[in-house]
């Protein structure tokens, strides 16, 4: 497995008590699986994600990524590790308005260290995985809606994950953009051999998934078939 989560409780201060967002949690997600995850605002899909990223430190149980327990790192080698094994496809994309469509993915492989030359060639490798090789020059104001969340999917493929981590990709696109994107995110995730983790809340995109987990008071049900 790529990715394990085994047995992890989450719990964050709540007055004078202590507020359980996930409840002994475990999820394992394979190489080249899309596992789509559901519930309801504030049934911890959130937080599951915030753990599996190694952002924030359960109360209990272990997050393994590529063979590593992650809670036997130091803080800079789980942000390396982040670097080096995980992306993360945020909601909103985020891009830099100054920094063409080339250059958002560039950004992201130099401060791992990379190349220039590999750099370059790998970002226009994945801005045409991602239909956008004749918008490499393109800055977001000139893409639309779609096209910058399209960069945003490229941009956390850049230092060649094996963890994927998305969340709501669909959520400002309309059904027809939303579903070329999740399209694109089950493709990738094939092709690619990514562990990827889908949080979305429109249950029109789950076929595309491998399998469906719920998330509900922080507990997660067994998988079901999309």
């Amino acid at each position: 497995m790529t990715l394990v989560l085994d047995d992890i409780t989450l719990t964050y201060p709540d007055g004078g008590g202590r507020l359980t967002a996930l409840d002994s949690v475990s999820l394992e997600v394979p190489a080249g699986c899309l596992t789509a995850v559901v519930g309801p605002s504030g049934s911890g899909k959130s937080s599951l994600l915030a753990v599996a990223a190694t952002l924030v430190t359960p109360d209990r149980g272990r997050v393994l990524v590529a063979g590593t327990d992650t809670g036997t790192l130091s803080p800079a080698a789980r942000a390396q590790l982040r670097a080096e094994h995980i992306g993360i496809v945020f909601q909103q994309p985020h891009l830099l308005p100054s920094l063409t469509a080339l250059e958002q993915l560039q950004v992201m492989a130099h401060l791992a260290g990379r190349r220039p030359k590999e750099v370059r060639e790998r970002a226009r490798d994945l801005l045409g995985a991602v239909g956008l090789a004749d918008r490499a020059a393109a800055r977001p104001h000139q893409l639309s809606g779609g096209q910058r969340q399209r960069v945003n999917i490229a941009r956390a493929l850049m230092n060649e994950p094996s963890v994927l981590l998305v969340d709501e990709p669909t959520s400002a696109l309309d059904h027809e953009r939303g579903a070329a994107v999740m399209d694109l995110i089950a493709g990738l995730t094939a092709e690619r051999g990514t562990a990827t983790v889908l949080v979305t809340h429109d249950r029109a995109h789950l076929a595309r998934a491998a399998r469906t987990v719920t998330v509900h008071d922080g507990r997660l049900t067994a998988p079901v078939s999309a």
